[in-house]
């Protein structure tokens, strides 16, 4: 049975703040540990009302220090927004704090709009285009130091920090595979070339230090209630929250509705659906057919679950189910 692992954005919910966004992250990814979920993941994301883990490197250590064993790590950083020495630093920090557990994501997207990249960069000549530049870069700090070598990353040189390349789209799968780099793909958000992107990243693998063989692993949206009109309910906050997203307007996540359709237009709901196609939502009994299913087609190494959820005690009780139905497969 292949692991599961947990995305998490640390969601604020509507009249919370990012302190209670913060307390909630580290109590799921203390459930995680506890029911034994591989990883538990934070993604960088810049300006936007309901996510709070713009400082990404900041909330692992918050989320590290209040977990045992659990792998901690970005999911990912978009590495144009920073300076390559910064991250290697970062993250030798978060190794060197907590060994052996510490993954870096990176992404080249900016997790934000592009009037929030220029702030963060500005340099809008930082565009993403030299990316594999600065993976090469930051991987070399991460190397042991070099005779000569005038710039090291301390903490950080000599570290062996697994990097993953994320992606949506047949970019990031070429990438991985030509450095032997394992990749997560984003279909939580963006399915559209989840299959190619696949099939890219497989035949085109070639074999590196870190990594002997392709690891592909595959972000789901997953939501867990007694009942599929219950679970459907508190889904309609993430249909809500990336409506908001479609119109610009994006806000703290939404309390659920009873009537999604009345919230959306038709162009608004088909935009939407395209973008959370993968979505299991329901029972444990039909969440469990559609993660098996979906499993026996795509053959992923690793399963991340997300999932924004409005009352914190529905989104842990999600984990628990999902955690029920992993042990349910793995017994088959």
């Amino acid at each position: 049975m292949i692991p599961f692992s947990i995305l998490d954005l640390c969601p604020i919910v509507r009249g919370a703040s990012a302190a209670d966004a913060f307390r909630h992250s580290l109590q799921l990814a203390q459930l995680g540990e506890q029911l034994g979920f591989n990883r538990f993941w934070l993604a960088e994301h810049h300006n936007m009302p309901g996510i709070a883990s713009a400082a990404t490197s900041v909330v692992i250590a918050h989320v590290a220090a209040g977990t045992q064993h659990i792998r901690i790590g970005a999911g990912g950083i978009m590495l144009p927004n920073h300076a390559p020495l910064a991250i290697a630093e970062q993250f030798g920090t978060l190794e060197s704090l907590h060994p052996g557990r510490i993954d870096l994501g990176l992404g080249r997207a900016p997790g934000s709009d592009m009037s929030t990249a220029r702030a963060l960069r500005r340099d809008m000549g930082i565009n993403g285009d030299d990316f594999p530049e600065q993976v090469a870069e930051l991987r070399h700090y991460f190397d042991a130091v070099q005779p000569g070598q005038n710039i090291r990353a301390v903490p950080g040189a000599g570290l062996k920090i697994p990097i993953w390349i994320l992606g949506s789209s047949l970019f990031g799968a070429q990438f991985a595979a030509a450095n032997g780099l394992p990749f997560a793909f984003a279909s939580h958000f963006a399915p559209t070339f989840l299959l190619q992107a696949l099939d890219t990243y497989r035949r085109n693998f070639i074999p590196s230090a870190q990594l002997d063989k392709p690891y592909f692993m595959l972000t789901v949206n997953v939501l867990v209630a007694d009942t599929v009109s219950e679970a459907r309910y508190w889904f309609s906050s993430q249909q809500q929250g990336f409506t908001n997203l479609h119109r610009g307007t994006p806000g703290q996540l939404p309390p659920p509705i009873e009537d999604i359709e009345a919230y959306w237009t038709p162009g608004e709901k088909l935009g939407v659906e395209r973008m959370l196609a993968c979505s299991y939502v329901g029972t444990t009994d039909t969440v469990k057919a559609g993660l098996e299913n979906l499993m026996a087609d795509l053959q992923p190494d690793e399963l991340m679950i997300t999932g924004h959820v409005y009352d914190q005690a529905v989104r842990l009780r999600s984990y628990q189910a999902v955690a029920d139905i992993y042990q349910q497969l793995a017994s088959t």
